[in-house]
Formats: structure tokens, sequence, C-alpha cells
């Protein structure tokens, strides 16, 4: 972990938990898998910040990223279920769920994505305002009295859907009530939509253009609607959603969900860290 991870983002080596397994397994190899290793293939232009560089070299302020172990199994699983070489492929993958970001993909390797220096950066979440303008510390600071603590807390814990809808950080929630005609619910959907879709044709500048686009995570896997809405900002980039086929794409069931016409494909691929953790632990570990 790089030492800019806010309190929440850091291990906690001493916690009862890492104790007991050091203790109960001892002897057995340790396998740590960082969740931003996916991420180091990005070029400099995308993950370096446009400030001072004193402030990347003495401190490490730079764009790290998140969901790697996520990205790296769902970019397997999409040229697996597509029959193609991922080498081959321009991906634009979004890992939608809580935390929700995206990342663009090509020849295997990460080139670009929306978590910057913590999982902050990037779009609306359940309770994370994505981007921002950073002078909102300074405009909070003078006018609300807050500290620099207090509007972290709230910019990670108290905004996104949440703040938004006033309701809920939990993106069923927030459907259901849009549908009932909640104007909160209803713009919170419509801006995580709309920066999602944004940052969809952003990705796909970063990859060189766009082959696959692929929803996973929670929301990405399970939620039709979001993923019929984003795709509908999309035409310019020729996707055409498939609605039959999207109703059947969730719960746990991977699908294509364009129209045959459509210029490139979106498709839902379940991830799976837990797997793609397993199997690093056997390679690392030689078994």
């Amino acid at each position: 972990m790089h030492p800019g991870s806010p309190p929440w983002h850091k291990p906690r080596p001493t916690s009862w938990a890492w104790r007991a397994a050091q203790s109960i397994f001892k002897g057995l190899p340790n396998v740590v898998v960082f969740d931003t290793s996916f991420h180091q293939t990005m070029p400099e232009v995308a993950y370096k910040y446009a400030v001072p560089q004193e402030l990347y070299e003495k401190y490490g302020l730079r764009r790290y990223g998140a969901h790697g172990t996520s990205y790296r199994f769902v970019a397997d699983e999409t040229a697996r279920f597509l029959g193609k070489d991922k080498k081959d492929l321009r991906m634009v993958i979004a890992h939608l769920g809580n935390g929700a970001s995206i990342t663009a993909v090509a020849n295997g390797e990460s080139r670009d994505t929306s978590m910057g220096l913590t999982p902050l950066e990037g779009l609306v979440m359940g309770t994370r305002s994505g981007d921002i303008d950073p002078s909102v510390f300074g405009f909070l600071a003078e006018n609300a009295n807050m500290t620099i603590a207090q509007i972290t807390e709230m910019l990670n814990k108290k905004s996104g859907l949440l703040g938004i809808s006033g309701l809920s950080n939990d993106c069923r929630t927030i459907e259901e009530e849009a549908a009932k005609g909640h104007k909160g619910a209803k713009l919170a959907l419509d801006m995580f939509i709309y920066r999602l879709a944004k940052y969809i044709g952003s990705m796909a500048v970063a990859a060189g253009g766009l082959d696959a686009l692929v929803f996973t995570g929670g929301i990405g896997e399970n939620s039709d609607i979001i993923r019929e809405r984003v795709i509908g900002y999309l035409g310019f980039l020729g996707l055409n959603i498939d609605q039959e086929a999207n109703l059947k794409a969730r719960f746990g069931n991977a699908g294509v969900i364009t129209s045959a016409d459509s210029k490139a494909v979106a498709v839902v691929i379940p991830t799976n860290e837990e797997l793609m953790i397993a199997h690093d632990t056997a390679r690392l570990s030689g078994l």
C-alpha cells in the first residue's frame, strides 16, 4: 500500500485475523496479492498527476487504481467467452458495485483506470463522490468550517448515491425509488449512469478503440436497467442493446447483450476475485 492510502484502505497486520492465521498456519508460505498491481502497466501520461513532480518523487503521489484482481480475471474470462486472444481485444471493463471503477485494457494490459491515488477518484459510487474539484476542501473549510478529516469522510462515506438521493447507497433501493418517482433517487441514478457513460467514452480512447465493453461487479452483473441506459448513450461507438439478451444476463449468467448489428460487443462477465487470488497463491507457492 502506498503511503497516501486513507486509513480505511491501509492493511492492519496486527489485527486479530492476521495474528490468528499466523498462529494457526505456522510454516505455510504467505502470499500477498495487491489490488493495484494490474495497473502498473499504465503509461506515465495516465498515472501521473499534473502537479510538481517532486511530490511524486518524494511521496509517491500518483494514480494507482484498484479492483485490479477483478480486472485480471474478467479480462481473461471475456477473451475465453468470446473465443479470442485477450491481446487482440480492446476492452473497456466496468466493475460496478458499492465501489465502482472502470479500466481500459489493450494487449491484455491496463492502459488507464478511473480510480487514482485512492478509490475516491472516478465514478459516482455508493457513498463516494468520485471526481470532484479539489478546491472543495478550501471552499468547505472556509464556508462550512469543516476540517480536512471531516471533508474526507464526507466525500468517502456520505456522498455518491447516498448523498445525492438522501436515501441509500444501495443501487437496488435507488432503482426502486426512482421508478416510484422519488426525485433524489432519480437524480442519483441519472448521475451514476451519465458519469459511467462519459468514462466509457474516455476509456475507449485509452484502449485505442473498442472491441468489447464488459460489465461486472454486483451492479454490472445484475442491473439490466443501468446497462441498457448506459448503452443508450453509446450509439456513437456502434453499440445497440438487445433487450431480451440483456434481461437474461443476470444473476450469475454471462452473455452478450448487444444486437448482432453492433460494431462492438457489450458483454456481462461475472467476476471472481477469490478464484484469481487462489490461482495467484498456487502459482507463487509452486503448487
